[in-house]
């Protein structure tokens, strides 16, 4: 132990005079950019602070601008979708108005077309009533016409069965089988 004991000693004794080479040549220089990078690093932790704070401030203004706009957009939103459900109200109560004119003309419509009907039923019932009573006066006349030449018919020529008679007493007194009572001759 005692060996690395000694071991140490020296090291740190020739770090020691090495230290001392190092600040003998170099000690006013190193001191001079000791006090440069002070000097820097102060600057830059100033300007890292200063940036920071503008940005700070400009992340401010923006969050602050966009907060406006969102509310300025959510407020033309809310502005817009009132106007767009007055429009809606509004179609829907045309349409609705609509519907119901085009209800009430289908109505309308549906009842002039069965008066129509009706009216047509009721004169085709007039124009066959009539018809009939055409046809049957035409048949009545008809009829009494052919009653009447039937009639004629009959007066005017000799009648199946009188001619028969006529032909049988004549075949009768051609064979003298008849026999005029007296006085008749």
């Amino acid at each position: 132990m005692s060996k690395e004991k000694n071991t140490n000693n020296q090291e740190s004794m020739e770090t020691g005079n090495v230290d001392q080479i190092r600040d003998i040549i170099f000690g006013a220089q190193m001191r001079d950019y000791e006090k440069r990078f002070i000097r820097l690093e102060e600057r830059l932790l100033s300007e890292s602070n200063s940036l920071r704070g503008e940005t700070n401030s400009r992340l401010d203004t923006l969050e602050n601008y966009i907060k406006q706009e969102v509310s300025s957009l959510s407020d033309s939103i809310s502005v817009e979708r009132g106007e767009r459900e007055d429009d809606t109200r509004h179609l829907s109560n045309e349409l609705n108005k609509q519907s119901q004119e085009q209800d009430k003309k289908l109505s309308q419509l549906q009842q002039s077309s069965t008066q129509a009907q009706a009216d047509l039923r009721d004169a085709l019932l007039e124009q066959s009533k009539s018809l009939l009573t055409e046809i049957q006066n035409a048949r009545n006349t008809l009829s009494a016409s052919l009653d009447k030449s039937t009639e004629e018919l009959r007066d005017d020529k000799a009648d199946r069965r009188a001619l028969a008679d006529m032909f049988s007493e004549f075949a009768m007194r051609l064979n003298g089988d008849f026999k005029l009572p007296e006085g008749k001759e």
